[in-house]
């Protein structure tokens, strides 16, 4: 297979799939490694296709929020409270799209995260133990937003009204 017909084939695997694709996934039915798809996927970008990683793999943008209600949320905490926050949001309906923090440097600094349930959020908290990594929201004293999908304005809603019952939406 060449490449343009394996860069069809990703497309077309990634449009016809309900959730994230791995890059592993992906380079198994292509018969290919998993660097190439990762080239892959970056050459579709560049030529316009919107193509996100995620923590479990990609999604194509405009298959990921189709008949959701997206809507942005400020809020502000310590590390120690990221997990009840991420849980808030999830026990609520809500899918954690992505993390944004203003950088004074690099301005606006964005996380894909696609978080939708406990076990995601378990999962994203894992791999930053593991890994010894900071959150974005520590560049900032916790300061953040969140892009949030879910089913309709009323369960955005309900999420945001838990998240201010609990001291999480940022206030100036």
């Amino acid at each position: 297979m060449d490449a343009t017909k394996r860069r069809n084939s990703i497309v077309s695997i990634l449009s016809q799939e309900n959730r994230a694709v791995s890059a592993r996934k992906l380079a198994s039915e292509l018969n290919v490694s998993r660097q190439i798809i990762v080239g892959d996927v970056a050459l579709l970008r560049a030529s316009g296709m919107d193509v996100i990683a995620t923590p479990k793999g990609y999604v194509l943008e405009s298959e990921s929020m189709t008949n959701k209600y997206i809507g942005k949320l400020a809020s502000q905490h310590n590390a120690a409270e990221t997990k009840d926050e991420l849980y808030d949001i999830v026990d609520n309906g809500g899918e954690i799209v992505d993390v944004i923090v203003e950088h004074p440097v690099y301005g606006e600094l964005k996380g894909r995260l696609a978080i939708s349930s406990r076990y995601d959020a378990d999962k994203f908290l894992e791999a930053i133990e593991n890994k010894q990594a900071n959150l974005l929201s520590e560049l900032t004293d916790g300061v953040h937003l969140h892009t949030i999908a879910c089913a309709d304005k009323k369960a955005f809603e309900r999420i945001k009204d838990t998240l201010e019952n609990h001291g999480f939406i940022y206030k100036n």
